[in-house]
């Protein structure tokens, strides 16, 4: 296992403090702000700790409010709104400095039986094993891409992403607002179904804000763009392991009021759709004379 899957499975493991509290840390990564699929993960683990391990979360919905303070723990208060016969719901605020940076609210199920149906994963994609991989990208576009793009590359992390498209990290092009992404966790996970919703969690808020501005010739990291994750909310349709790549196709149907709006699917890569994704955020082009 990766020191990076480590350490992601270790700020997984919140700390109780009390009846429906929890304490969670960040990596110290050098990142200004904490990383909005962190807190999304650990929330989530602080719900899951309250219900029924029999019962699992089938959807969630989130709200960022601050920027998360990486140096300083998370404390994350779950408010048990409902155990029904079936459904179980549960509120989670996150706060640091005494103050709420986010808050989530999860449902949880039986397994159930019932009707089932399911978009294809699309056919011409090409498959993982023929795309270059994160270090082999670095070597083939060093000299072509920003210093602040190649750090994000070269950084060791979690999560293992190659997109299908390489387009949008060496052109001002404006592009479709489109993509496709292998991605996979860079060592295993536990077989513990729980967990791995989690991490399916902390990894579905990659990349969705950059293909909001496919359309516009712009990244995620220009120095005149203020972005961040605004809301963000997952179905998990069917429980899958977290031991091989998985497809995430991205669109952004709509940027305005300085929000980007982009919706994503996570396929297994023997076609099974495992989750749905839907995220807003604030792009928002930095004029000087603002405070």
């Amino acid at each position: 296992m990766s020191a990076a899957v480590q350490e992601l499975l270790s700020i997984l493991d919140l700390e109780p403090l009390e009846h429906n509290l929890f304490r969670g840390r960040s990596p110290q990564s050098g990142w200004q702000r904490v990383f909005g699929g962190q807190v999304i993960g650990q929330a989530l683990v602080a719900a899951q700790r309250t219900v029924d391990p029999e019962r699992h979360v089938h959807s969630l919905h989130c709200y960022f409010m601050r920027p998360g303070d990486p140096k300083v723990p998370i404390v994350y208060e779950v408010d048990r709104i409902r155990d029904g016969s079936s459904f179980t719901t549960r509120r989670v605020v996150a706060v640091q400095h005494g103050k709420a940076i986010f808050s989530l609210s999860a449902s949880f199920q039986f397994d159930e039986p019932g009707l089932e149906h399911a978009f294809d994963m699309p056919a011409d994609v090409p498959h993982p094993d023929t795309l270059l991989g994160e270090k082999e990208l670095i070597r083939h576009f060093i000299d072509q891409v920003p210093d602040n793009v190649r750090r994000y590359w070269e950084r060791e992390r979690p999560i293992e992403m190659k997109p299908v498209s390489l387009t949008h990290y060496v052109t001002r092009e404006k592009l479709p607002p489109r993509q496709n992404i292998w991605i996979r966790t860079t060592g295993p996970v536990p077989d513990d179904r729980a967990l791995q919703a989690a991490v399916l969690a902390y990894l579905s808020d990659m990349t969705l804000l950059d293909t909001s501005l496919f359309a516009h010739g712009r990244s995620i990291f220009d120095n005149d763009l203020q972005v961040a994750s605004l809301d963000h909310a997952m179905w998990f349709h069917r429980p899958h392991k977290l031991d091989e790549w998985f497809l995430y196709t991205q669109d952004s149907p709509s940027t305005s009021g300085a929000r980007g709006m982009t919706r994503g699917q996570i396929f297994s890569s023997d076609g099974a759709l495992v989750a749905s994704v839907a995220q807003e955020g604030l792009v928002r082009v930095r004029n000087k004379g603002r405070r």
